[in-house]
């Protein structure tokens, strides 16, 4: 059982809450949701004082006020409705008054919004393997607004370049002006790390003091940073980002809030939060959490220890604060008309809540797809997290999980020599362990991300192994995911901290000496990455093969991997040479499915190959080449 201890040398529980200001969450809703049920938590002064018999709806047909519910503090109220199927557009008006005060009749107002269109079709399209996302991160992206870089009444006030452990100025303006970038480099979605509000203070970690410029300490759900550019920035992202056929994807946490969440200040009760005697940090120990012979001791500490103390850990078994946080994604959703979610810290979660999460999101927009940040080493403790083909107690129903067991493997196979298990045979033994997934083809593959080491220096900043990289990033299973710069081979490693791998995009500041974006602003050498990076997306869009085709693929030899992506239209054969040496291919070898074609056309250079000759695979290369059929005559009818 789950202990919750007040911690009051953190957080005092019952703060006077002074403001009198009432609040409603969430702000509207829509009639025609598939289910009629929703919870509005009101906040105001007192409110929680009331008698039941002092709030009540004015009459709204379809509309029903099933329960009202209190909690510790004073005040909260949770108003429980149902909104019949049929039920018209308009405005639910609450009339309530505080008689243990006085008299007076107050009104709260909760639109009710027509359905919008386009579900499943203009928005919540869902993200599959057909896609290739751009990984960015806005304040480090580009600053289209230089108006919104600080604000007097917000926590940290500082945008200042000089610094990277502060904020930068980067916002949603920035991401706009640069969509035709995006859309030259081939992506067909953007996964943005959070927008949502951060106002809070500087906090001091390993690196020193720090800002959240990453956008992970929320402290309102329900407000877009206005340093971002606040909700219209983001409804003009969304508008012009689908304008141009691309899709949006939100990053979420459910894990924690910033301590200074205006939920902190006032908590309803105090079992929101995981308090503990005295601070515990999770142990970041997911086996605790699957393996059959854990204590129960361990899994308390993976789930519920915190991860840093300035970082709230929420009990997501609690059911109004479960509904709150599931009722919040529903409405980004709709209101923003996003296209599907990132979850973050997605294994630290409760499992129940997560099931929910899910279930709750598809069942009113039935093509949404989620992909669950799982930080594991091993496929089974992936495929755990997500929709599996694993006989456990606890099954998931998550669409797919960013793939580290595959990441971790592909790096292996760039910077490794070839050994029984290690090298190029780490990503082949891996992908042979495909069938504890429910749906490969769902998970996110990807070479780095905002908290690992770039890629282009784990790669030695060797050009050769970039492109050996990026070729298997675009032509293995799953959805990629490249992650901003990686196309202008922007490097760095993680030391003394993270923001030395979130440096801003060269060109998206004012002053920046070069202009990046652009093709005259980039040297030879990053034109001909940007260029390779382009080249073989555009192949993979327009290809059946790589984007929703099977995987076969063979034993390595020597550091010579081959595998094909194929269906009934199209077949690519992927040669990867991972030695130092020179290596042949003889297609007959791989006659199982070569056998019915005749020659093979390089995707990146347009050479033809026959299949009838050897082919050589120079050392630390790989060879794309989609297979042709020698072209049938046409028959003279006489």
């Amino acid at each position: 059982m789950m202990k919750f201890i007040f911690l009051p040398f953190l957080f005092s529980f019952f703060n006077a809450f002074a403001q009198n200001e009432i609040k409603i969450y969430p702000s509207n809703w829509w009639v025609g949701m598939k289910n009629p049920h929703l919870q509005l938590m009101i906040h105001e002064k007192n409110i929680g004082t009331i008698a039941k018999d002092d709030i009540f709806l004015m009459k709204y047909p379809g509309v029903k006020i099933e329960s009202i519910q209190k909690v510790k503090s004073p005040n909260y109220l949770f108003v429980n409705l149902t909104i019949q199927p049929g039920t018209k557009p308009g405005k639910l008006e609450f009339d309530y008054s505080f008689h243990k005060y006085d008299n007076t009749i107050k009104k709260i107002v909760l639109p009710l919004l027509g359905s919008a269109l386009g579900n499943g079709k203009s928005y919540a399209r869902g993200i599959n393997s057909s896609d290739f996302i751009y990984l960015l991160m806005p304040d480090r992206f580009s600053n289209g607004d230089p108006n919104n870089d600080h604000y007097a009444n917000m926590r940290d006030t500082v945008a200042d370049r000089r610094n990277p452990l502060a904020r930068h100025g980067g916002d949603l303006q920035g991401v706009i002006n640069h969509l035709d970038y995006i859309q030259q480099l081939g992506a067909t979605a953007i996964w943005l790390t959070p927008v949502i509000e951060n106002d809070m203070p500087l906090e001091k970690e390993s690196a020193g003091m720090v800002s959240g410029y990453h956008g992970y300490w929320f402290t309102d759900h329900y407000e877009i940073d206005k340093r971002m550019g606040g909700k219209e920035a983001y409804f003009k992202l969304v508008v012009a980002a689908h304008g141009r056929g691309l899709k949006i994807i939100q990053d979420a946490v459910y894990n924690h809030i910033g301590s200074e969440h205006w939920i902190m200040k006032d908590l309803p009760d105090s079992n929101w939060i995981n308090w503990w005697p005295a601070y515990q940090n999770t142990s970041h120990r997911e086996q605790a959490i699957f393996d059959i012979h854990a204590s129960a001791k361990d899994r308390e500490i993976m789930e519920a220890g915190w991860f840093v103390p300035h970082l709230p850990d929420l009990n997501l078994r609690n059911p109004l604060l479960a509904t709150y946080l599931i009722q919040q994604a529903i409405w980004m959703t709709q209101t923003f008309q996003l296209d599907g979610w990132r979850v973050d810290t997605y294994k630290y979660c409760d499992p129940i809540f997560l099931n929910n999460l899910n279930a709750a999101l598809e069942k009113e927009f039935p093509n949404i797809t989620s992909l669950g940040e799982a930080t594991v080493n091993s496929v089974a403790a992936g495929a755990y997290f997500c929709r599996n083909n694993l006989n456990v107690p606890w099954k998931s129903n998550l669409t797919g999980i960013l793939d580290f067991p595959v990441c971790y493997a592909m790096l292996e196979g760039l910077k490794k020599n070839y050994g029984w298990s290690d090298g190029i045979m780490r990503l082949y033994t891996t992908l042979a362990e495909d069938m504890l997934y429910k749906d490969p083809l769902a998970n996110c593959i990807f070479l780095d991300n905002h908290d690992m080491d770039r890629f282009y220096s784990v790669a030695g900043e060797n050009f050769a192994n970039f492109q050996m990289g990026i070729g298997l990033l675009l032509t293995q299973r799953g959805i990629p995911h490249l992650y901003y710069g990686t196309e202008i081979l922007m490097k760095n490693f993680k030391n003394p901290s993270d923001a030395m791998v979130r440096e801003d995009f060269p060109g998206g500041f004012a002053g920046d000496p070069k202009n990046k974006f652009l093709e005259s602003g980039r040297t030879d050498s990053e034109n001909i990455a940007f260029n390779y990076v382009a080249r073989l997306a555009g192949v993979r869009k327009a290809s059946s093969a790589l984007t929703t085709g099977a995987l076969m693929q063979y034993i390595p030899s020597k550091g010579l991997y081959v595998y094909f992506r194929y269906d009934n239209k199209q077949t690519v054969l992927c040669a990867l040479n991972s030695d130092t040496l020179s290596a042949s291919i003889h297609f007959e070898n791989y006659k199982e499915r070569t056998q019915s074609f005749e020659t093979a056309k390089d995707v990146i250079t347009g050479s033809i190959y026959s299949l009838s000759e050897k082919m050589d695979i120079p050392a630390r290369s790989i060879r794309i080449l989609e297979l042709k059929k020698r072209p049938t005559a046409n028959k003279v009818v006489h």
